[in-house]
């Protein structure tokens, strides 16, 4: 059977964002792995509006090019990690925006998540949890969560190494979902 094919998305699309960084080590650890292939897809590359369409997403009747655009993106990978940074106690309004753009595009595929903030990013995880289940997503539980300062001192990403043993815990439960999802979506 071919390799997964797994989504790192760049939940922020802010000046200054760490999203960029935190992605780009997530991609780093991924490597080498055998059952799944990883790519980062940055929603500042998306060109994604406010959800601009006029048909609810769950019809499935997409009317803009940006729109079917991201739906054929959303529609090539099996599972996913979003890297979301917490603002306001919630996600960021760019991975809210472009998880309403689609429906049936997430459906029965796995999403693992990535979070910073002050908190860790906790709160943008609880949020983003319900949000994936109203996608038919099954999220699991291992994640990774970084905090600010002490992962960003100087505001430069600076993980350190105890982030490497959750990372691959949450790659090992986002591949058997991801996995298992695939067989029923076929």
């Amino acid at each position: 059977m071919a390799p997964l094919n797994i989504a790192i998305i760049v939940g922020s699309t802010r000046p200054g964002r760490n999203g960029a960084a935190v992605a780009a080590w997530v991609h780093g650890r991924s490597t080498g792995r055998d059952g799944a292939t990883y790519e980062v897809v940055d929603l500042e590359d998306t060109g994604l509006p406010l959800l601009d369409e006029g048909i609810p997403a769950l019809v499935g009747q997409y009317e803009h090019q940006h729109t079917k655009v991201w739906a054929a993106t959303v529609a090539r990978f099996d599972g996913f990690v979003f890297v979301t940074p917490e603002y306001n106690h919630s996600t960021s309004p760019a991975l809210l925006n472009a998880l309403d753009y689609v429906y049936g595009e997430w459906n029965n595929k796995a999403v693992g998540f990535v979070s910073y903030g002050t908190s860790y990013g906790v709160r943008a995880v609880e949020h983003l949890r319900g949000v994936a289940g109203e996608l038919q997503m099954a999220d699991i539980r291992n994640q990774v969560r970084f905090a600010l300062p002490s992962d960003f001192p100087d505001r430069v990403f600076t993980p350190g190494p105890e982030h490497d043993g959750q990372a691959e815990d949450l790659f090992d439960q986002l591949e058997l979902w991801a996995g298992a999802l695939r067989t029923i979506r076929s």
